[in-house]
């Protein structure tokens, strides 16, 4: 606590050690507005191959995003993207 005092007092922010773990998490690379598409389309229950009829893509396509998706999101699959994209408000229900 004296820390937190001391370094404020020196006109310098101080972020508690969970809440600057907490904000790092959110600090990963910016989801395009189509990834944001698949995982809408994830969420209304479609699978790979539905998602490519209705964005016009192949398979491959969609799996590759969902590969994206998952990397920035540090998620271990699909599922867990999604969850993650619900709970950071980037996909509603």
């Amino acid at each position: 606590m004296a820390v937190a005092v001391r370094t404020v007092h020196a006109g310098k922010k101080h972020l508690a050690p969970d809440v600057a773990a907490r904000l790092a998490e959110h600090l990963g690379e910016a989801l395009t507005e189509r990834e944001v598409d698949v995982l809408r389309l994830v969420a209304a229950g479609n699978r790979n191959r539905d998602i490519s009829q209705r964005l016009l893509v192949s398979e491959e396509t969609v799996k590759s995003y969902l590969k994206h998706i998952s990397e920035k999101l540090r998620a271990s699959n699909r599922t867990h993207a999604l969850a993650i994209a619900i709970q950071r408000g980037i996909v509603q229900l």
